[in-house]
């Protein structure tokens, strides 16, 4: 089986209640579209989500996303400067720095950077007669490579790639929060409105950020084979 799951956020709690629910076998693949850091609130656990990442029982494909890059960026100029610049940086925007460089040594530190800027922008897969592709924001047709900020953060076209998506393949993404999808129909929602996995009407985009790492949030899963969908609970 093939299971997508959305932005985790430093979620460690909200990780641990989809992998629960899925029962990953050696066969299985968990795709994760990226923005595995920052943010979490009182659950922020970047160490132990980027552990169980690691540890997972089958393969597991992690995507790029834009706050990945962010870390990465900042942990390679952080270690390259001694230690006297180094008090002179401005501090991390989000958590997750000042929670791993507590935990982690600098040399694990500069490994996660370099794990991450290893990471794809994008992932494309055929399963049972369909083409799938996965990006963090945006997809791009298979044969029109884009630059790196496309995947991260998407385009002004944004929104027009929601409702049109590309033809012949099925885009599944994550970076841009179920909730504020400007398009409010019912019927977009696979689940509980404004709270769950969104798919435009022509359904070749599926948005899975629903939320993890921000109160009230949660956690999106879904698989291939079955359409079967999966959430963590809201706390």
């Amino acid at each position: 089986m093939h299971y997508i799951i959305g932005d985790i956020h430093n979620d460690l709690s909200n990780l641990k209640s989809i992998l629960n629910q899925i029962c990953l076998t050696p066969n299985d693949e968990l795709i994760v579209l990226g923005d595995v850091f920052d943010r979490g609130g009182f659950n922020a656990d970047p160490v132990g989500v980027y552990s169980t990442l690691t540890r997972i029982q089958g393969k597991c494909t992690w995507i790029r996303g834009n706050h990945d890059q962010w870390l990465a960026d900042y942990i390679i100029d952080y270690y390259a400067k001694s230690e006297r610049r180094r008090k002179r940086m401005y501090p991390y925007i989000y958590n997750s720095f000042g929670i791993m460089s507590q935990k982690l040594t600098g040399v694990e530190m500069i490994n996660l950077a370099e794990l991450i800027n290893a990471l794809p922008l994008q992932k494309e897969l055929k399963l049972n007669g369909k083409e799938y592709l996965f990006a963090h924001a945006m997809t791009s047709p298979v044969g029109v490579p884009q630059k790196k900020n496309y995947y991260l953060m998407g385009t002004f076209d944004l929104e027009a790639f929601f409702l049109e998506g590309i033809d012949g393949v099925i885009s599944m993404c994550g970076h841009t929060p179920t909730e504020k999808i400007i398009w409010h129909r019912n019927n977009m929602y696979l689940d509980e409105y404004k709270k769950s996995i969104w798919r435009n009407e022509k359904r070749n985009v599926y948005l899975l950020d629903c939320g993890s790492g921000f109160k009230g949030g949660r956690l999106a899963c879904m698989c291939l084979e079955t359409s079967q969908r999966f959430y963590s609970s809201c706390e």
